[in-house]
């Protein structure tokens, strides 16, 4: 079914519609830690700068071209040493969750990430999340550790667990360019 679900770069004229999938996580879940969603501008000023650094912004796009889900990749620390691994985030809208978006979406990230040179993937997911551990799991992320009571949001305490993938060659070579 993934083959079928149209998958492409975001742009800014998208935020609007990433907003409101992603408000929806922010009101009522505890996907993400953050409390009050961002508007329309804000989410294109993150857009923004997660394409200027060079990493992928990606949308999954209904038969009618309405944004069915998102998924990003960006840097996994700012310490220059870090320049090789990323993390990478997916929100799928609650109408389209079951029907292959998020395979879609973490296959075609996993695979802009690996083109453009990048060696190890992270996934920082809330342990109230399972469904979105098995999505990772099954797109080859490995656990690899967990933080225990480091969120709170809607008055309970939430783990987090760290997943993470080989992408390309992951460490088995040093990268193209060193500075």
């Amino acid at each position: 079914m993934t083959d079928a679900i149209p998958i492409e770069p975001a742009n800014l004229s998208d935020a609007p519609f990433i907003a409101d999938v992603y408000a929806h996580y922010v009101e009522n879940g505890t996907a993400t830690f953050e409390t009050e969603p961002p508007g329309a501008q804000e989410m294109a000023d993150r857009m923004r700068d997660v394409l200027e650094c060079g990493y992928p912004w990606l949308v999954a796009r209904d038969d009618d071209g309405s944004v069915m889900g998102f998924a990003y990749a960006s840097r996994f620390h700012p310490r220059a040493g870090y320049r090789f691994s990323c993390e990478t985030t997916i929100y799928v809208r609650t109408g389209s969750r079951r029907k292959g978006v998020g395979t879609a979406l973490i296959e075609a990230l996993v695979k802009e990430c690996e083109e453009r040179g990048i060696r190890q993937a992270f996934a920082v997911i809330a342990g109230t999340e399972p469904s979105s551990v098995v999505l990772h799991a099954r797109a080859g992320y490995r656990p690899c550790g967990t933080l225990e009571s480091v969120g709170r949001k809607h008055g309970k305490w939430i783990d987090v667990f760290f997943m993470q993938r080989k992408l390309g060659e992951g460490a088995d070579t040093p990268p193209p360019i060193e500075p």
